[in-house]
């Protein structure tokens, strides 16, 4: 089986998470291509193969060499994204894309066009796997784990090619913040892994967002509003009060870089009580703490307005900049570079403005960057992935096992 057809096979699973169920994972689909990855690591000879009862699938491709080589791990999720239905992918292949808009769905017309996604330019003259428009492709992250496994065959059919202990790790539940709750650092047993769940060729990240979500309950007072005066509090109003006191240029669609935010999720409520919902980011970890400062300020000042009680909130820290954890062992970012560049791909290293497994995995022991996997426009109809993309990321981890073993 090819990458390509590999990975073709891999979204025909629906994979979709659930952050409602409590459950791990999250969703039935998940265990079910758990199961189909299990059979087919057990097909390629892998070794030490185990998938647990909350979907986390670890298997060995043993060294072929003596000596002592650090262990090393590449880990992919399995599920996709709640905010767009995975069942009944259907892709097709775009060959030699010519630069042109692609009709993704004539019947509904969804087109793929390079007036409001440029970066389609980038890659003309490549062979593009797009989705039928109705729902999402999946590449984040089967193209990452079809890339892991093709690695692994494509190393297993060249000998020649030194590498020392490679582990794998497939997760389910990345996509809603769950994927490494679960994850067992010390039986994965490696020195340290990187994630394929990066985006367009070249992506080497070692810094990401720190986070923290935040829920603000309001209470109201209701009463007839015929008499209300003085009487009634209506919470709307005092959320909304709440919301535009936040910096108004301090959201997602005003920055970008290392600028951080406070991005509202959701509202819900009526006059006797509204809840509304903030996710916190900011790369800097001083800057992160201040942001929630001003949170629990701006809770006590509401309070201070309209009585003690009015305003309640939970905030809770989600995950830190894994920076932190990477800056000690900065060799394993120069491996991931001259990988690249052996391979001829540019690196481009870049903070993450969002999280990875690989930041949660990093404060857990395991120092875990992220390297790209190929595709663009996650989460939604729009996806998309360059065959040649994958193709890259592939002889990528073969290079750095080859290298890692070479040191």
């Amino acid at each position: 089986m090819t990458l390509v057809e590999r990975f073709l096979k891999y979204v025909g699973f629906d994979t979709q998470s659930d952050e409602t169920t409590g459950v791990t994972p999250s969703s039935s689909g998940q265990m079910l291509f758990a199961h189909y990855l299990k059979e087919e690591l057990e097909n390629l000879g892998l070794e030490d193969i185990e998938l647990d009862g909350n979907g986390y699938l670890f298997a060995t491709l043993p060294a072929n060499m003596d000596g002592e080589v650090p262990v090393i791990g590449f880990i992919a999720h399995m599920d996709t994204s709640p905010d767009m239905s995975g069942k009944d992918v259907k892709p097709r292949i775009v060959a030699n894309y010519d630069g042109s808009d692609i009709v993704l769905c004539a019947e509904e017309g969804v087109v793929l066009s390079p007036s409001q996604f440029p970066e389609l330019l980038d890659h003309k003259g490549e062979d593009l796997i797009v989705t039928d428009g109705r729902t999402l492709l999946g590449a984040d992250d089967k193209a990452g784990i079809a890339e892991i496994v093709s690695a692994v065959v494509y190393l297993q059919q060249h000998p020649e090619i030194k590498h020392g202990k490679i582990r794998i790790g497939f997760n389910p539940d990345e996509e809603i913040g769950l994927g490494a709750h679960k994850f067992d650092v010390e039986k994965f047993g490696c020195s340290w892994a990187y994630t394929m769940d990066g985006g367009e060729v070249g992506e080497l990240e070692f810094e990401n967002f720190n986070a923290a979500s935040a829920k603000i309950v309001f209470k109201g007072r209701n009463v007839h509003p015929g008499y209300a005066k003085h009487k009634m509090i209506n919470s709307i109003r005092v959320a909304n009060r709440f919301m535009a006191i936040l910096p108004s240029h301090e959201t997602p669609e005003h920055t970008e870089g290392y600028e951080g935010f406070y991005h509202l999720i959701g509202v819900t409520g009526e006059v006797e009580q509204t809840t509304v919902s903030y996710i916190v980011r900011d790369h800097d970890r001083t800057r992160f703490e201040s942001r929630k400062r001003e949170l629990e300020h701006l809770v006590r000042k509401i309070n201070a307005e309209y009585g003690e009680g009015t305003a309640l909130l939970e905030l809770h820290d989600q995950y830190y900049n894994m920076r932190e954890q990477i800056e000690p062992v900065m060799h394993i970012i120069d491996i991931a570079f001259e990988a690249m560049k052996a391979v001829g791909v540019e690196p481009h290293v870049k903070a993450i403005r969002g999280g990875t497994d690989g930041a949660q995995l990093s404060f857990k022991g395991l120092p875990c960057p992220n390297i790209f996997a190929g595709g663009l426009n996650f989460h939604g109809r729009y996806e998309f992935v360059p065959i040649q993309s994958m193709e890259k990321a592939m002889k990528v981890i073969v290079k750095i096992a080859e290298l890692t073993a070479a040191r």
